[in-house]
C-alpha cells in the first residue's frame, strides 16, 4: 500500500466529520438531545475541522502524485 492513499483516506474522514459538526451547531443535522445542536460553537469548531481535513488530505495528494513522477 502506498504511504498517500491512508493520508487521504484520513483526509476525507475528518472533512466529512467538520461538514458534518458544522451542520449540527446550526442545527441542520442530529438529535435535538445532543450538546453540539444549535450550539454556535461547534460552527466554528465545525469549519476548522474542515479546513484541517483539507489540509491533510492536499498532503495525502501531494505524496500520492510525488511518487508517481
Amino acid at each position: 500500500m502506498r504511504f498517500g492513499y491512508p493520508i487521504i483516506i484520513l483526509g476525507i474522514i475528518i472533512l466529512v466529520s467538520g461538514i458534518v459538526f458544522h451542520f449540527q451547531g446550526q442545527g441542520l443535522v442530529g438529535p435535538e438531545s445532543s450538546f453540539m445542536y444549535s450550539n454556535p460553537d461547534w460552527i466554528t469548531y465545525g469549519e476548522k475541522i474542515v479546513v484541517t481535513g483539507i489540509v491533510i488530505l492536499a498532503i495525502g495528494i501531494g505524496i500520492t502524485v510525488s511518487k508517481k513522477g
